[in-house]
């Protein structure tokens, strides 16, 4: 593996560097062949008992703070299996001009990538963007997940945030399958208001051939799941063909943390080794 860290500043130079992290298959595992970290992002590559690559996210000082941009790039290449999460969940600052992240993967044929990051907590006056972009080749397979959490409710910091926009986009061939814009403002209306008694925003999806047994099964679980009155979360699926959109409403972060692993269940397996054993 070819490790590459730069610490850099604000700057134009630091603007135009993207980090980047890829993939490959040895025999019967994955290994990394490089990452390249930018400030603030930190990219930790810790081993584990299956056949698939891991690698986690981290941020210097915890945490998104005004004018941070991350731009991560990520190749699967052909066979290959990879994790991607992160170490801690992803904290938003109070700013002014905002922060923002990016993520591109690109997953060839055969391949499988899995984005599993911990929920997104905005404090109160943050201002944070976010945009996704996963591309797969035919053959290849994606589970994708997006929580976005009411913020630091014990400090009274429910659904305080300024602004909070996200893109998700996912191709299969050259095909785009799905493309999501969410943006929340209290501009638009008082936030708290709008989200009632749901503390807990989530996106599943799950895209690729490989997958289809698995879409097809929890989309005939869902589709005869009853609702009852004040569900503790209220969950929505959509057959796209090559994938599957799952969004859903949660009373709670540890319901939305609940529901995820509920519903990829099967990701040990397709891994070969369970990234939530260690996990609270």
């Amino acid at each position: 593996m070819r490790v590459l860290a730069h610490e850099l500043g604000t700057g134009a130079m630091a603007s135009r560097l993207d980090a980047r992290l890829s993939f490959r298959r040895v025999g019967a595992g994955t290994v990394i062949e490089s990452v390249l970290a930018t400030s603030p992002l930190r990219i930790l590559t810790p081993r584990n008992h299956g056949y698939a690559a891991w690698a986690y996210t981290s941020t210097l000082g915890g945490g998104l703070v005004d004018g941070d941009r991350i731009r991560l790039r990520v190749s699967v290449a052909r066979g290959a299996s990879a994790l991607l999460a992160s170490q801690g969940h992803n904290r938003v600052y109070r700013s002014t001009s905002g922060c923002g992240s990016e993520l591109i993967a690109d997953v060839e044929e055969d391949a499988l990538l899995a984005v599993l990051p911990d929920p997104t907590v905005c404090f109160a006056g943050a201002r944070y963007e976010q945009k996704t972009v996963v591309r797969l080749a035919r053959g290849a397979a994606a589970l994708i997940v997006d929580v976005l959490a009411a913020g630091r409710g014990a400090r009274g910091e429910r659904w305080a945030f300024q602004r909070h926009a996200a893109e998700l986009a996912v191709s299969v061939g050259h095909r785009m399958v799905l493309r999501e814009r969410t943006l929340l403002d209290p501009r638009h209306g008082p936030l708290v208001e709008r989200m009632g008694r749901f503390d807990a925003l989530g996106t599943i999806v799950i895209a690729g051939e490989r997958l289809r047994t698995a879409r097809a099964a929890l989309a005939r679980e869902l589709a005869g799941a009853p609702l009852p009155r004040r569900a503790g979360i209220v969950e929505q699926a959509n057959d796209l063909g090559d994938a599957l959109h799952i969004r859903f409403a949660a009373v709670s972060i540890e319901d939305a943390i609940h529901t995820v692993r509920a519903r990829l269940h099967f990701l040990p397996e397709l891994l070969g080794d369970d990234p939530w054993a260690r996990r609270p």
